[in-house]
């Protein structure tokens, strides 16, 4: 039986093209890439936890299909050791979209999306920010599943030693943190914004005891 994530990223391609062929190549590209040894965070995991939580608010989406494309695509190119990984995965994402004859203009949104994630700040446009808040819907988990995360995200920068890292994830910690709110939709607002606001406070103290 095909896995969910496998079954909805063929049937939203068959709604482009017929070549079961292309599909099966750029599904494969996908499962590589979320797949690789190093990753211990963004993986498969990560796009079905995600595409659980913006199946939860489907009716609220104005266009399904390029969020879609924006899951499958956002963390297609990941390493630690890059700043520019978002602008990577857009540029992945325009190139297949354009085999596929996507119109540019779901292309653009797409591109949008996905370079969204990296500061996570309110957009104009609401799919955006359902997809942000989904992506960040793991950090309003209970203790025992952030805690894990938080396990995932530290191998996956492994590279890093402690002295350099432990500043780095404060960093990223505080930015959260200072946000005015962390979740842009009443939804996710209602759903994580506390017990988020609490788990980031939470491994910050810990990280300060470091």
């Amino acid at each position: 039986m095909q896995s969910m994530l496998k079954q909805t990223f063929t049937t939203l391609l068959h709604t482009y093209t017929t070549d079961t062929g292309l599909i099966d190549t750029l599904w494969n590209e996908i499962e590589k890439a979320y797949s690789a040894s190093k990753r211990k965070y963004h993986t498969r995991s990560h796009l079905e936890h995600v595409l659980a939580q913006l199946i939860l608010v489907k009716d609220n989406i104005q266009d399904w299909n390029t969020l879609l494309f924006t899951l499958f695509y956002h963390d297609v190119v990941y390493k630690a050791s890059r700043s520019d990984n978002e602008e990577q995965s857009a540029a992945i994402a325009e190139k297949r979209m354009k085999q596929l004859a996507v119109s540019d203009e779901k292309i653009q949104k797409c591109k949008n999306q996905i370079l969204a994630t990296k500061s996570h700040i309110e957009q104009t446009d609401a799919d955006t920010n359902y997809f942000t808040d989904a992506d960040l819907s793991i950090l309003g988990q209970e203790w025992d599943i952030y805690a894990e995360y938080c396990k995932q995200v530290r191998k996956e920068y492994a590279l890093y030693p402690d002295f350099l890292y432990i500043p780095g994830r404060k960093k990223v910690l505080t930015h959260f943190l200072n946000m005015e709110r962390i979740f842009k939709t009443d939804y996710f607002f209602k759903a994580f914004e506390e017990k988020a606001q609490n788990n980031l406070t939470a491994e910050l103290q810990l990280l300060e005891t470091r």
